[in-house]
């Protein structure tokens, strides 16, 4: 591979990870075969891990098409295609002044991304995860609340008590 002209303008995270893949680079464990530096792979497994990975050239090249209305810097466009922005909290830091230059066609935007470009891999996944994690947890907690409360009640039964002001129990006699 020639270099024609260096330092030719900012690459969008696709277009390093397509590099990085034509060198060789892969989730290969052992990393020993191919000629990649060390740092490299750190990026191409940040790379491999966000919605880089699910983009295509003819995903970028349909973005770079339906936003040339919205009349974007250079840069707001390597940023939105790098990040996927999938709300209006997400592209405000983005967009300079966006609601200045924008106002309600912002939201336009921000449905433009979501609907052309692929949403990274681990999303799904990292939603379902947490939502499994909740349910274990209030399951845990509502089997221990149980425990505890039956606990109670058989030592209630057998002795009379009172709880004092620090929420210890007392023996009435």
């Amino acid at each position: 591979m020639k270099i024609k002209e260096a330092n030719a303008g900012a690459l969008t995270n696709f277009e390093v990870l397509d590099f990085l893949r034509s060198r060789g680079a892969s989730k290969d464990p052992t990393r020993v075969i191919v000629p990649i530096a060390p740092s490299e792979f750190k990026v191409y497994d940040y790379l491999v891990e966000s919605a880089t990975c699910n983009q295509t050239k003819e995903h970028i090249n349909e973005f770079l098409e339906r936003c040339k209305k919205y009349k974007l810097a250079k840069a707001e466009v390597l940023n939105i295609i790098n990040l996927r922005p999938s709300a209006l909290v997400e592209i405000d830091p983005i967009i300079e002044q966006s609601e200045k230059r924008f106002g309600d066609q912002l939201e336009e935007l921000v449905n433009l991304v979501v609907e052309v470009l692929p949403e990274p891999p681990t999303q799904k996944t990292a939603e379902e995860d947490s939502n499994k994690d909740k349910e274990e947890t209030t399951d845990e907690k509502n089997m221990d609340g149980n425990e505890t409360e039956t606990a109670n009640n058989e030592q209630i039964d057998e002795h009379e008590t009172e709880q004092t002001e620090d929420g210890e129990q007392m023996e009435v006699s």
